[in-house]
């Protein structure tokens, strides 16, 4: 009897440790690894924005979901290691900033569920099949970048009429570099527009490069952005103003610290949506097939205080067709 006793006790007690496990399992707390070329302080409505998506869908921060923030803070050289200390962490899905922490994330695994914040050309970048079947571990959302960076140039035109040498700051090393640059070599071509193209690689570049616009007699300014640039924004507005260069560039928080004008799909929507993703993919949706969708909202963002310091009289026609006017 004493056997049977002891025997019972310990199946009783093998199933209550097998029923802490189960419970255990099913409240298992999802882990997102969030990769960023900038610094999170320089994306800090990015960043919130993804915040707000998830709480939208439920999610809130160290309560039901942990999110591990790496930063490259600027420094591209950085993500690499980065992603693969993501990987380490066994991270449930890694979510990136921009297309070279995208590109990074790949490198670093091809199981792990990657979202894309933004994109400018994930199947020109190779980082999807195409965009209504990825058909790999990545999916998100895209821009339109190639689509619509001839519109920067013609809104450079329409702003100085006599427009004709335009200086293009960017990083080449960038996906999606090369497909942007195409469209906005077209659209200058047509409106008899010569583009002067300078790297900025690194930030000691950016003083180099707005040197040799002077030099190269440009006329305006247009920033394509990237990490370097973005995390370096305040120092790339301040010379263009210095250099009473007027500039248009490709994201909205290049105007908010004292930029000209943007045009360009809005950011901010584009990560709160990326929360979205993360939902699907948490409850069973494989990023294979989730289509990558593309922006529902663009801004153009018009500063007049910088056109006043410059010099420069936005012409009625345009400023009435902005979103967003900073007086």
């Amino acid at each position: 009897m004493n056997r049977k006793i002891t025997a019972f006790t310990l199946c009783a007690m093998l199933l209550a440790l097998c029923a802490s496990a189960a419970a255990q399992q099913s409240t298992k707390i999802p882990r997102i690894g969030f990769l960023s070329a900038s610094s999170l302080s320089a994306n800090a409505a990015r960043t919130e924005a993804f915040r707000q998506g998830l709480r939208e869908l439920g999610y809130v921060e160290g309560k039901n979901i942990v999110i591990d923030w790496r930063s490259a803070e600027g420094k591209a050289g950085r993500l690499p290691a980065l992603g693969a200390e993501l990987v380490r962490l066994k991270v449930d899905i890694i979510v990136s900033g921009s297309p070279t922490a995208t590109r990074s994330a790949n490198e670093a695994t091809v199981t792990i569920p990657i979202v894309m914040a933004f994109d400018s050309d994930p199947v020109g970048s190779g980082f999807v099949a195409s965009l209504a079947r990825p058909g790999g571990n990545i999916t998100g959302l895209s821009t339109l970048a190639p689509e619509i960076s001839g519109k920067l140039v013609e809104l450079l035109k329409e702003i100085v009429p006599r427009l004709s040498r335009v200086a293009v700051l960017g990083t080449s090393t960038t996906p999606g570099y090369t497909p942007v640059l195409k469209e906005m070599e077209l659209a200058a071509g047509a409106l008899k527009v010569k583009l002067q193209n300078l790297d900025v690689l690194s930030p000691k570049d950016i003083e180099t490069a707005y040197r040799a616009a002077s030099k190269g007699r440009a006329q305006a300014v247009l920033v394509r952005g990237g990490p370097v640039l973005t995390s370096q924004r305040t120092q790339v507005v301040e010379l263009a103003v210095k250099s009473r260069l007027p500039a248009i560039y490709n994201v909205a928080e290049f105007v908010e610290a004292g930029g000209l004008m943007t045009y360009s799909a809005s950011i901010t929507d584009l990560y709160r949506r990326a929360a979205t993703y993360v939902d699907k993919i948490l409850k069973g949706a494989k990023p294979a097939d989730l289509p990558v969708e593309q922006p529902t909202k663009f801004e153009l963002i018009i500063n007049l205080k910088a056109a006043k310091q410059i010099g420069l009289t936005i012409p009625p026609n345009v400023l009435v067709r902005a979103d967003k006017v900073i007086k």
